[in-house]
């Protein structure tokens, strides 16, 4: 048995950025054309009118005062409201393999690795621009990697689920060094004409190596130990798949092939889970909460990272030892913990010891206990 260790991570990140403000301006234009072409029906009832939103609103709600987004123009314009992503051709370099190329390529420069080394590739992330060949094997070909190389998609715990697997397979033996990389194009599943919602995501994508300890070149991190769980739930569900779905005569659109989320439950049922999760995790391991240096949370809302942190280490934490990067980025779904673990780990001392947790839809929880070295 080997020891697996995370040795270098990245991040790209898109260069148009999409302020609340910005937003809030193109979604009320929306809501005010919509109203005005809706007035009739508005006025028999048969329609309800769309309110406003506002930057105190979307802070209020989720902590977010900006986005990464790979398409800013498509976004805010208020005919339009979604992403123009220019459709590639079949011999042209995907998006997701586009963006995974430049993360790749920073996480293998802090491991001190080449792309020939890595013997295991794993695109995990939430929404694949295509159903086959894998986005994986796409990225494998473009860093020159050997080996092999998936896809796999738990919603926002994709991350932490592929660096689990990553890590049983450098422990066994059948790898030696893997890459778990996470294209997180979330602008493209939003629904950014819906008040409730259409501030939450933005775009980027993380990579992370892991490679057999005794190889690491540099300073490094040990993956102690990692645990997944999994429980179904429709409270957070993207029905927008690759199979032909019929519409009834007459529909234009059908609201739940984007993101959709009952964010009442999804507060009452996850908060309660992922609490659990991480501290059996952490008495499994014989590990105690006020061993922990720093929680690497899911980038979702802030309100739900605070509760957690309160209840794991049974007070509120210090800012440091649950770093957020939700005010810049919003949330990346299965990116944002480990946007938050490469940014804010370089401080860690030998023996400070951490845990990267993300959780979302499915439900799905993914925690990864690690120590550096």
């Amino acid at each position: 048995m080997h020891q697996p260790a995370i040795t270098g991570s990245g991040v790209f990140t898109p260069e148009q950025v999409i302020t609340n403000d910005e937003l809030v301006v193109a979604f009320n234009a929306y809501a005010d054309r919509f109203n005005a072409e809706n007035a009739e029906a508005i006025a028999a009832g048969e329609v309800e009118a769309k309110a406003h939103s506002s930057s105190e609103f979307i802070v209020n709600a989720s902590g977010i005062e900006q986005r990464y987004v790979m398409d800013k123009a498509g976004v805010l314009d208020p005919a339009v409201m979604h992403p123009k992503l220019r459709q590639r051709a079949d011999d042209e370099p995907g998006i997701m393999a586009e963006m995974a190329l430049d993360a790749c390529t920073k996480a293998l420069a802090q491991a001190g690795r080449t792309a020939e080394e890595v013997d295991l590739v794993i695109c995990a992330a939430s929404n694949h621009e295509r159903a086959y060949p894998a986005i994986a094997i796409e990225i494998q070909q473009l860093l020159g990697a050997g080996g092999f190389a998936f896809d796999m998609n738990v919603a926002c715990s994709s991350a932490t689920f592929g660096l689990q697997a990553a890590a049983d397979m450098i422990r066994s033996g059948s790898v030696r060094c893997a890459i778990v990389v996470n294209p997180e194009i979330c602008s493209g599943h939003l629904e950014w004409r819906d008040r409730d919602c259409h501030f939450i995501f933005g775009d980027v994508c993380t990579a992370t190596v892991l490679e057999r300890a005794e190889d690491a070149k540099g300073p490094h991190f040990l993956v102690q130990s990692t645990r997944c769980a999994t429980q179904f739930s429709n409270n957070i569900r993207n029905n927008n798949g690759f199979l032909r779905r019929s519409r009834p005569a007459g529909t234009v659109d059908r609201r739940d092939m984007q993101f959709m989320q009952n964010g009442r439950k999804v507060f009452k049922e996850v908060l309660p889970l992922v609490v659990s999760h991480i501290n059996d995790h952490l008495a499994d391991s014989g590990t105690g909460a006020d061993e922990l240096k720093r929680l690497w949370l899911h980038q979702a809302n802030k309100t739900m990272n605070d509760f957690i942190g309160r209840k794991v280490l049974g007070r509120v934490p210090e800012a440091d030892e649950q770093p957020n990067i939700l005010q810049d980025y919003a949330n990346t779904s299965s990116a944002g913990s480990i946007i938050a673990f490469s940014k804010y780990s370089d401080d860690m001392e030998p023996g400070d010891k951490g845990v990267i947790c993300s959780f979302g839809a499915g439900y799905s929880v993914g925690s990864v206990l690690v120590e550096r070295a």
